[in-house]
């Protein structure tokens, strides 16, 4: 991820000033298939959960609960169906008129975005709204593919609200998913413009709608690099991009970047990491770097996420590689960042390199390009196929760095280190 850099920095790009926000989708969310009976009280702008009971048999609240689940369901069946074919009528047509001008948005938005997948999966039963008489809140799974029919979906647990009404119970809100995970969805939120290539779909608002066919030609030419690092010979059936303005950069995915960013890769399940760049002042010259970068990190990762700030160099360092072209290593942006940090007192490992949220422009370029350059040399010593067996052993796998280094190089890890901060300090001069 990347923040706009809020002071006068050097030449370098500071979009390659990128740092990922792995976020673990816990795919595996919902409610035991038990029962557990319970009410919702408004306390304010927050919403709490009381138990108050459960049992093995339907009790008659239960029976109540399950009758009416059933009914939502059969609502909500019907809403995906209207999706998927179009029918923005019948998509409203579960809903109270309070609800549609929500729904109506979020309903353009995904069939800007080519929805071809949309499944309602209810998690657990509704429970009653306390002050609220004869409206119920149910957890609902979505699982959603967008371009490519048959797609491993992406799931996100939304929370919906009810008012019975006979054999069909009426939708009042869809709230935001607001996931601890990932954050707000772009389409749950936005109005949204969209570009669809042969590998990449690019959103963004409607006000920015005149950047896209540019943004399009920037992400299939970013694509066709990211392919080459799928370390499991499998890349994103298309990758996700959004380009966010300035209010949009504060919301989407729950904003709240180090203010150092200008781009992120968020994990969403189903294979996806979708990219989000931010509009601010980003200049058409750092543009190719930063797609380039962040969408090696969706095409390389796992979806659950990596192990953390050990590995973080050999991460955001391969991203960087992408990210530089293949362009000679004297001509990377950050050499005169990293130099600064080498001199200023690095203490000579790689791991932990990685810059605090509060960090100065010049302390994240160096650690970027300190992390780019240790990659670099490996791959320039061994190849990229071990390179990318020594990534995936360590980053998937959760294979030790020093058996990985054996496995990928025949060489202790110690050794290669000692190397790769050898090259570092020599070529930051």
């Amino acid at each position: 991820m990347t923040d706009e850099v809020q002071r006068p920095a050097p030449r370098r790009l500071w979009p390659l000033w990128t740092v990922l926000v792995v976020v673990f989708l816990l795919l595996g969310c919902g409610l035991p298939a038990a029962l557990v009976v319970g009410v919702i009280r408004e306390t304010g702008a927050r919403t709490t959960v009381s138990r108050v009971g459960s049992s093995a048999a339907d009790d008659p609240a239960t029976a109540v609960a399950r009758g009416l689940s059933d009914r939502i369901t059969a609502q909500l069946h019907r809403q995906s169906a209207a999706l998927l074919a179009g029918d923005r009528t019948g998509f409203l047509a579960v809903a109270d008129p309070v609800a549609h001008n929500d729904l109506g948005r979020r309903f353009n938005a995904l069939r800007e975005l080519k929805v071809t997948g949309w499944r309602a999966e209810p998690t657990g039963l509704p429970v009653p709204i306390i002050g609220k008489p004869g409206e119920w809140r149910l957890l609902v799974r979505f699982q959603y593919c967008f371009v490519t029919p048959n797609c491993r979906p992406s799931p996100v647990l939304i929370g919906t609200r009810w008012r019975e009404n006979g054999d069909q119970p009426r939708m009042v809100a869809m709230e935001e998913s607001k996931s601890v995970e990932t954050g707000t969805r772009p389409w749950e939120i936005s109005d949204l413009a969209v570009a669809v290539g042969a590998r990449t779909i690019v959103a963004t608002t409607p006000a920015l709608r005149g950047k896209l066919p540019g943004l399009l030609a920037q992400a299939e030419a970013a694509a066709k690099v990211a392919d080459g690092y799928a370390v499991t010979g499998s890349p994103p059936d298309r990758y996700r991009i959004f380009y966010a303005g300035r209010t949009e950069w504060q919301r989407w995915y729950g904003g709240e970047r180090p203010e150092w960013t200008g781009g992120y890769a968020v994990t969403v399940g189903g294979g996806h990491h979708e990219v989000v760049l931010n509009a601010e002042g980003l200049p058409n010259s750092g543009t190719d770097d930063l797609l380039r970068h962040e969408l090696t990190h969706a095409a390389s990762l796992p979806e659950r996420g990596y192990p953390g700030k050990l590995t973080w160099w050999l991460v955001e360092g391969l991203a960087e590689f992408a990210g530089s072209g293949g362009q000679a290593v004297d001509r990377y942006e950050g050499i005169a960042d990293v130099r600064k940090m080498v001199r200023g007192g690095w203490d000579g490992k790689l791991e932990g390199i990685n810059p605090a949220d509060d960090a100065s422009a010049e302390r994240v370029a160096g650690s970027y390009g300190i992390g780019y350059l240790a990659v670099r040399h490996l791959v320039d010593r061994y190849g990229p196929l071990p390179l990318l067996t020594f990534f995936k052993t360590v980053v998937h796998d959760g294979g030790t760095i020093d058996a990985a280094s054996e496995k990928a190089f025949g060489e202790q890890w110690s050794t290669l280190h000692d190397e790769c901060v050898a090259y570092v300090r020599a070529t930051a001069g």
